[in-house]
């Protein structure tokens, strides 16, 4: 675990972090990175173990996939920003946008390992003691972590939300690629290997996930 301050002073990623072309590239470097929020004095923060990739309006698994909607309007802007989305009217499921303006390129944060702020976690989510599925899967990483829709577009170079790195490194053998979970609604896009995750983390989620094709 680290202390608050500590997590406070990290350096936030660089705003050419997100502005890349390679939505794939920049969803595995995410990969031990720090997700941090500080909603109303509460701050909480945690490793990212696990992402998935959607490449827009050529992925049948992006919401982009249909085009420009109110609901998509934040993915079209450049990179940098926070866009969550409410799937089945209950889990609030955090995504980094990426790119350069009018490409609609997404990431999806599927689980986090807890480092800052565990008390808060466990009364946001109902639970009385820490366990492995605190902050493994998207809506438990919502909720846990104080995230929601009206936080969409919010930049994360803010001191509420932001990603920081701490030097900490995951090598190339201990990053797993797989397809991604709950998207068989998009035919062969499903098979697409765009989901990363770190070997042996017990807070990367499982495989079998309702399809999230309706949110």
């Amino acid at each position: 675990m680290m202390a608050p301050l500590d997590i406070m002073n990290l350096p936030k990623l660089p705003l050419p972090f997100y502005l890349r072309h390679d939505v794939e590239y920049i969803a595995r470097e995410l990969l031990g990175k720090v997700l941090v929020t500080a909603w109303n004095g509460e701050l909480t923060a945690g490793r990212i173990v696990e992402t998935e990739a959607y490449a827009g309006e050529v992925d049948r698994a992006s919401h982009a996939y249909r085009g420009r909607t109110p609901r998509t309007a934040v993915m079209y802007g450049a990179g940098g920003v926070a866009y969550v989305y409410l799937c089945y009217g209950l889990h609030q499921m955090f995504n980094i946008v990426t790119n350069t303006e009018g490409m609609p390129h997404a990431i999806l944060i599927r689980a986090v390992e807890p480092l800052v702020g565990v008390d808060v976690m466990l009364r946001r989510t109902g639970k009385k003691v820490l366990d492995h599925s605190l902050t493994r899967g998207p809506g438990n990483v919502g909720k846990a972590m104080g995230l929601h829709t009206s936080q969409t577009g919010w930049s994360l170079h803010s001191d509420e939300m932001f990603i920081g790195s701490d030097g900490f490194l995951i090598g190339e053998k201990d990053i797993i690629t797989t397809p991604r979970i709950g998207v068989a609604y998009a035919a062969e896009d499903a098979l697409l290997p765009y989901r990363f995750l770190v070997r042996g983390n017990p807070f990367v989620s499982g495989k079998k996930v309702p399809d999230v094709g309706s949110c």
